[in-house]
């Protein structure tokens, strides 16, 4: 079967199309972009079962990395436990999967600026010993992370992964509405020079994965404006809680990662003819595997 476009193989035919840009600047500003409370209340649930068929179901392997250094940085009250699944997954491609280093990320405290460049000077102590840029990979909160350290760091950085990451969200957009508090120390309603400097993306190539189904981050909150040449948004299926160990996430992740440094490619979609048998096998019929 060929492969689809990443938005395509989500059933866009069951889909309205995306919103402009100004119309989602006027829901977010109004408060009306927000998950649905029944998916923020099934969120455990599916991503145990997420969990289940990740452990059960072995991801196929592709062509081993290149060992270049890939930084991952969890998302908010979450830590280097939780990111496991996906840090393992990086490390067994063949990149040297690095911890942020921080532990429990409890958001930036004091000056954001001064706070981010502490947290700048440790990733980049990270990487003494490695030639190579790094690849930043953030999940949630830990998405911003990523993307602000690419504007400081760009030259030792090769790409930015986020995973949930709400960066296009001036106020009310996430059912954790203080994740811009934790951001400005002030109000929503006085951010709207850091959601500016949020929206802006990094000068490297740049990929923002975003799920329809986040019970967590509305999805409209995880997608680029402008259709800059070198960001690209890809919609998967599934949890918040659920993302670092998604298998259309990890597979993205490992595409992405294989990416030549500066080279852009758009994603290809997922293969179903590709699937594993034992994946096709637990799949309901009609169900992308």
């Amino acid at each position: 079967m060929k492969p689809t476009p990443a938005a395509a193989a989500i059933n866009d035919r069951d889909r309205d199309p995306l919103p402009s840009s100004r119309e989602t600047a006027l829901a977010v500003v109004s408060g009306s972009v927000r998950p649905p409370l029944t998916l923020l209340a099934s969120e455990p649930l599916r991503a145990a079962s997420e969990y289940v068929l990740h452990k059960l179901v072995p991801l196929s392997r592709p062509v081993a990395g290149d060992g270049h250094p890939v930084v991952i940085f969890p998302g908010l009250a979450a830590s280097t436990r939780s990111v496991a699944p996906l840090r393992d997954h990086v490390q067994s491609l063949g990149y040297k999967a690095l911890d942020w280093g921080r532990g429990l990320n409890t958001g930036p405290r004091g000056d954001v600026d001064k706070w981010l460049e502490g947290l700048a000077k440790d990733v980049d102590a990270l990487l003494k010993g490695h030639a190579a840029p790094a690849s930043l990979i953030g999940w949630s909160l830990g998405g911003l992370y990523a993307r602000e350290l690419a504007k400081i760091l760009a030259p030792r950085v090769r790409q930015v992964i986020t995973i949930g990451t709400p960066f296009n969200v001036p106020a009310g957009g996430t059912h954790v509405g203080w994740l811009f508090r934790l951001l400005s120390g002030m109000p929503a309603v006085a951010n709207s020079h850091m959601s500016a400097r949020l929206l802006r993306p990094p000068p490297v190539p740049t990929t923002s994965i975003y799920s329809r189904s986040d019970g967590v981050v509305a999805w409209q909150a995880c997608i680029h404006e402008g259709g800059a040449a070198h960001v690209e948004d890809i919609e998967v299926r599934g949890s918040h809680i659920g993302m670092v160990w998604n298998r259309d996430i990890l597979r993205v992740v490992g595409d992405r990662l294989a990416l030549n440094p500066g080279q852009r490619r758009r994603f290809g979609g997922f293969d179903e003819a590709a699937c594993e048998p034992m994946h096709r096998a637990l799949c309901r019929p009609g169900q992308r595997c």
